[in-house]
């Protein structure tokens, strides 16, 4: 039995979080204004197989995959929106779900750190493979499960502010993400993403 733990669809990709993705992606990198698809699944080995199935189904270009024992993660995108659903649905179809059977996305943690202070930042800077954070900033800190959904937060955040974004990790048990920027801005992000998440379906067993 295959796990359907995030799908989700992003119909346009943002500047930073493209080019974010472009940054960790091993595979071939997209761009903005790309429609992307990301599928988690457990157990993680079944990704090779389903990533087999997306790129045969359809025009999609692989970004992402990511092979643990426990979760496996693909991200495609493409030009064509149409494409990229395509793929997701061929792999939905493959193991006999839908997009309701997926986890629903659960936030751990959301707190904002209010005008971080200059060492925190140079913490903060020294792993992170996104924008910088800067002393004075709002720093949001996003916690969420699947992990899979982060890259959907990140992505909605730069829709809705003026952010830049610090990091996301996708992968794995938990799913994080920094954003920084004005402190109007990044409250008015933060609002907005667990609006978003919230409204995304599924089930609720974890």
């Amino acid at each position: 039995m295959i796990d359907l733990r995030t799908y989700v669809f992003i119909d346009s990709l943002q500047l930073q979080m493209a080019s974010y993705m472009a940054t960790v992606s091993r595979g071939y990198l997209p761009v903005s204004g790309q429609a992307c698809c990301i599928i988690e699944i457990a157990p993680g080995i079944e990704i090779n197989t389903l990533t087999d199935i997306a790129l045969k189904a359809t025009n999609v270009t692989p970004g992402m995959q990511v092979v643990e024992r426990a979760y496996g993660l693909l991200e495609v995108h493409s030009d064509n929106q149409g494409d990229t659903r395509m793929a997701g649905e061929a792999v939905l179809k493959t193991i006999e779900k839908t997009e309701d059977d997926r986890l629903k996305p659960r936030i751990l943690t959301s707190q904002l750190i209010k005008n971080v202070e200059d060492h925190h930042a140079q913490l903060i800077n020294r792993t992170r493979y996104g924008m910088m954070l800067l002393k004075g900033d709002t720093l949001f800190v996003l916690e969420v499960e699947p992990a899979g959904y982060a890259y959907y937060a990140a992505n909605e955040a730069e829709k809705t502010a003026r952010i830049n974004i610090v990091d996301v990790t996708g992968f794995g048990k938990f799913g994080r993400v920094y954003i920084a920027g004005d402190e109007a801005e990044v409250l008015e992000c933060k609002k907005i993403v667990e609006k978003r998440l919230a409204e995304i379906s599924g089930r609720e067993d974890y």
